[in-house]
């Protein structure tokens, strides 16, 4: 009795604690929070001066004092205490945010779900854990991505069919077979877009003598990025630093240079899938052949991933709904289904 009281006064939420973006859903609310996953520190306080948007306008911009820095790298946390800033700051925003008006003198701590890569180790599950916990959860409850995703998109991942699903983030690619609720294979790459970012970044730089920054081969790839032949191939403008001179320059690159700077990482991605499908049982095949690979994630969204997929692997592919949200749409699930919950949380999630 005394914790459903609880959960009427605190706001418990789900988080897709990403490499690149943090995404925070409250409980019967919706996604509230999204957010870049970077934070701005002084170097030598260590203050933190700024978090999410505000912070990564300042990368590659900032004065040798100030840091902008990404506190998660291939999914997984990197630098613990700016993790945890980063968690307080956005668990402290959404009982700041949405009080609903509770006069209490201490707005009770929230329980906590939150998506980790599939492929963690027992330490770093535990340093998510931890970073959570000492942000102000309640209770904190892990669940691996790939299940989340799958929940998020609606996949029947508790009936005896076989689901596939493939989670392109920015740091790791997460690709499981579910059937009965639990994962038959899963493979944890830590291939995605921060590689394919990579790609654009040294491809300008051996091809061009051109040094461009991660925001600019970002955008380069949301812009004119793909991953087969487009009807019509563009073309953009790409600003930076000539590595002979050190002086500014700019030249004109079309998406067919950009498709092969990207093809490595995209094939790896592709290989990868195959190699998990060549291993599925022949009769969960069938199902997966019949219900087709969902994709979900960032990556998801490169233009004509989908049909390369399906090309390499004989198999329908089509990208879920919002692939964006997928993962924190399923934390938020498993907060209103228990039971659920119980069943899919990684062991030792809650302390």
């Amino acid at each position: 009795m005394f914790d459903k009281f609880w959960q009427l006064v605190s706001h418990d939420i789900g988080i897709d604690l990403g490499t690149v973006n943090t995404l925070v859903l409250v409980k019967g609310k919706g996604i509230l929070i999204r957010e870049p996953s970077v934070v701005a520190i002084h170097k030598k306080s260590k203050q933190v001066l700024a978090i999410g948007s505000e912070a990564k306008r300042m990368l590659g911009r900032t004065p040798l004092a100030i840091e902008a820095v990404r506190p998660l790298r291939d999914g997984v946390i990197s630098d613990f205490d700016t993790t945890e800033a980063m968690l307080r700051h956005f668990i402290q925003l959404v009982h700041k945010q949405h009080g609903d008006g509770f006069k209490f003198p201490k707005i009770p701590k929230p329980r906590v779900v939150v998506g980790i890569p599939s492929g963690v180790t027992e330490v770093e599950r535990r340093a998510v854990q931890d970073a959570a916990l000492s942000a102000g959860a309640r209770q904190c409850y892990l669940i691996e991505e790939p299940m989340a995703a799958a929940i998020g998109a609606g996949l029947p991942i508790e009936e005896p069919e076989g689901n596939l699903i493939m989670d392109i983030g920015g740091g790791t690619t997460e690709i499981a077979v579910i059937s009965l609720g639990g994962m038959v294979l899963n493979r944890s790459l830590r291939v995605a877009g921060d590689e394919l970012d990579a790609d654009i970044i040294n491809y300008m730089k051996m091809r061009y003598g051109m040094l461009i920054g991660d925001r600019t081969a970002e955008n380069i790839k949301i812009e004119v990025g793909s991953a087969i032949p487009q009807k019509e191939e563009k073309e953009t403008v790409v600003r930076g630093r000539d590595l002979s001179t050190g002086l500014p320059k700019s030249i004109k690159i079309s998406s067919v240079e950009i498709r092969e700077a990207l093809s490595g990482t995209v094939n790896q991605i592709v290989t990868a899938l195959s190699e998990v499908l060549e291993e599925t049982p022949p009769e969960l095949v069938s199902d997966i052949l019949e219900r087709g690979v969902a994709i979900t994630g960032g990556g998801s969204l490169l233009k004509g991933l989908d049909k390369k997929i399906a090309e390499e692997t004989k198999m329908p592919v089509y990208v879920a709904e919002d692939p964006l949200t997928t993962v924190v749409r399923g934390c938020g699930r498993v907060l209103d289904d228990l039971d659920l919950l119980s069943r899919v949380k990684v062991t030792g999630g809650l302390r």
